[in-house]
């Protein structure tokens, strides 16, 4: 298998991939879907050799001229094979049909579901590729529940799970929970979106031999990150001389009554990064002590809004919005913020006081979770969730500057094409405090002169990064947002 590539298509531009190969280079879809068997097969006795019975299931469309391939070249190579219908064989494409032909030449004869799966040692979904966009009902739904409930038996999905919408990612009723999924050609922006993650397994690709050339007539509509493809050169070591003045001043704004934590998180997390000064904005309450552990960090009583003037001067970034609640108070200070038109970071109840008094400002980044999103939009969570690239663009429009629409599959957009999409991260990142130390690391990076987007970009990359070193030190339950420190600051200098 090849390493992942980082375009992400939609499902027609997969097809419009299909064609360029097909018609610009003489490679004909049959040629295509053997290869893809050959792949899937290749993959099959790699990862699972001790599978002896392959169950593959076949659907209608040329998803199903896949699974065919699979099953014919198993039995080539003395595999033994059960291959299950489901749906009309009449309503194929040719390849398919043709492909279906080949496999019953070998004197196969496949079975048509009933209900009920034959045992078998894997298990092969050919059931939808990337073409579906409707609900799963009917004999279909039966089917996925029936791979779904199947024990201790690996599956394996061809292009996409079997009910994941390509484009977003939405389980479309139900979908088959893959151990592995295995797509050809081009990665669709689907595979890391939406519901997607919980059903994907272990992704891997491969591009059939197609040229290079076919890729370059497509523009990825998303573009996967990552730190080493990224940031080279972004983050090269500094200079001898360099001392605190080269890397910025962050204010970091937030923690009213009750909520010193969150702006305690970002500020630390910002220095972790390489901010060259950081300083605290917060309630006067607790002021004095929210440095105690970090003497490092400079805190600040602000309790008369004038006094956040001298702090915005002597500063170049403002992150404002961990624990910042949504009093007039709150209000009064982001309001300032905005005033003084530093770049900043807006983040958490800053973002819920934004989507009440909603204006656009170029020099920002916003990082809502989709409830947040959600409330900025004056939509449900649910809609935000259903099509994420679609909710990034509108917040886009509405607000402007650097939209960092949080979530599994993480999005970053600045208007312009290919929208960027981070993959890392875990689910132990599911706690208090996770959404501050991101908002504080990409201050900390606009800090020290880094653009919108790269900041955006880097820090969502390293701070999902830093989660992954997390849980694979300790696990993921119980992984709290201090813990990715150490591992934020291994990152920062890492060399390529």
């Amino acid at each position: 298998m090849q390493h992942l590539p980082y375009p992400l298509y939609t499902a027609e531009q997969t097809r419009q991939l299909d064609r360029i190969a097909s018609e610009q280079h003489a490679i004909p879809a049959a040629t295509l879907m053997s290869r893809a068997g050959t792949a899937a097969l290749n993959f099959i006795l790699t990862q699972w050799p001790d599978a002896k019975q392959l169950l593959i299931l076949c659907g209608s469309g040329n998803n199903a001229g896949d699974g065919y391939e699979v099953a014919r070249q198993a039995l080539e190579k003395h595999c033994k094979v059960v291959l299950v219908e489901v749906g009309r064989t009449d309503k194929m494409s040719d390849e398919a049909t043709a492909a279906r032909q080949a496999y019953l030449a070998t004197g196969a004869e496949p079975i048509a579901f009933d209900g009920v799966l034959p045992a078998a040692d894997m298990i092969v979904d050919a059931l939808f590729g990337t073409g579906l966009d409707r609900d799963i009902t009917g004999a279909f739904a039966q089917a996925i529940d029936a791979i779904n409930h199947v024990e201790n038996t690996p599956v394996l999905s061809l292009d996409i799970p079997s009910g994941i919408h390509a484009d977003t990612g939405k389980a479309l009723g139900i979908a088959v929970h893959a151990t592995a999924t295995l797509s050809f050609i081009g990665l669709n922006i689907g595979l890391f979106n939406g519901d997607a993650p919980n059903y994907t397994g272990r992704i891997v690709f491969d591009a059939l031999a197609v040229p290079d050339s076919v890729f370059e007539a497509i523009e990825a509509t998303t573009y996967r990150l990552d730190l080493d493809h990224q940031a080279t050169l972004k983050l090269a070591p500094r200079q001898r001389t360099s001392h605190k003045g080269h890397f910025g001043h962050l204010l970091v704004i937030g923690g009213n009554l009750g909520m010193s934590g969150a702006p305690r998180i970002a500020a630390e997390a910002a220095t972790r990064v390489g901010a060259g000064l950081v300083s605290i904005a917060t309630h006067p309450s607790h002021s004095a002590l929210i440095n105690l552990t970090r003497p490092e960090l400079m805190s600040h009583g602000v309790e008369i809004i004038d006094e956040l003037t001298p702090l915005l001067t002597t500063t170049n970034v403002v992150t404002i919005g961990p624990g910042l609640g949504q009093t007039q108070w709150s209000q009064a200070l982001l309001n300032k913020a905005i005033e003084s038109k530093h770049p900043m970071v807006v983040d958490a109840d800053a973002l819920n006081l934004l989507s009440r008094q909603p204006q656009q400002n170029p020099h920002w980044i916003l990082t809502p979770h989709p409830g947040e999103a959600a409330r900025l939009l004056g939509c449900s969570t649910q809609t935000v969730q259903e099509n994420r690239l679609d909710a990034v663009r509108q917040l886009h429009a509405r607000y402007g500057g650097i939209i960092v629409l949080k979530g599994a599959g993480t999005l970053i957009y600045n208007g312009e094409n290919p929208i960027r999409l981070s993959p890392c991260g875990n689910p132990g990142m599911a706690s208090g405090g996770m959404g501050d130390a991101l908002a504080g690391i990409i201050g900390g990076l606009l800090a020290q002169n880094f653009s919108l987007m790269g900041a955006a970009c880097i820090g969502v990359t390293i701070h999902g990064m830093a989660a992954d070193k997390a849980a694979e030190q300790d696990g993921e339950r119980g992984m709290l947002a201090m813990d990715l420190m150490p591992h934020l600051r291994h990152l920062v200098n890492l060399k390529f």
